[in-house]
């Protein structure tokens, strides 16, 4: 399955921004997807994950609270939503699918990515 990466923008600070992750040429809605981040200078890291065979929702530390991810089975479509934005979450945002049903913040185990996505918040 390729995945599209959209949603990306320049927001203030306090903004909010919603991503979204298309699926295409197949399915991904019994799979776990998860989004993660490059910000300048810094490795890939895991942002947020959705598992496969629940819907349960996970996140990092220094997301949760802010961001939610979701899934909209009709779409085949993954979504995102950033609040209260900080100039630490600029980064370019990738999203990835994996065969392990409950998924993982481990980027290794994520068999398809979608191109990215830009996130600049600016102070």
């Amino acid at each position: 399955v390729q995945l599209q990466a959209s949603g990306g923008g320049l927001v203030q600070a306090g903004g909010s921004l919603r991503l979204s992750c298309a699926a295409a040429g197949g399915t991904f809605n019994r799979n776990a997807v998860a989004w993660f981040r490059r910000a300048p200078g810094r490795e890939r890291e895991f942002a947020a994950g959705i598992r496969g065979n629940d819907d349960a929702t996970y996140y990092a530390d220094s997301v949760k609270g802010r961001f939610t991810i979701s899934r909209d089975t009709v779409k085949n479509t993954v979504y995102l939503q950033m609040k209260n934005l900080k100039p630490e979450d600029t980064a370019v945002y990738y999203c990835a699918v994996t065969r392990l049903p409950l998924g993982t913040i481990i980027e290794s185990y994520y068999d398809s990515w979608g191109q990215g996505t830009q996130v600049t918040v600016s102070s």
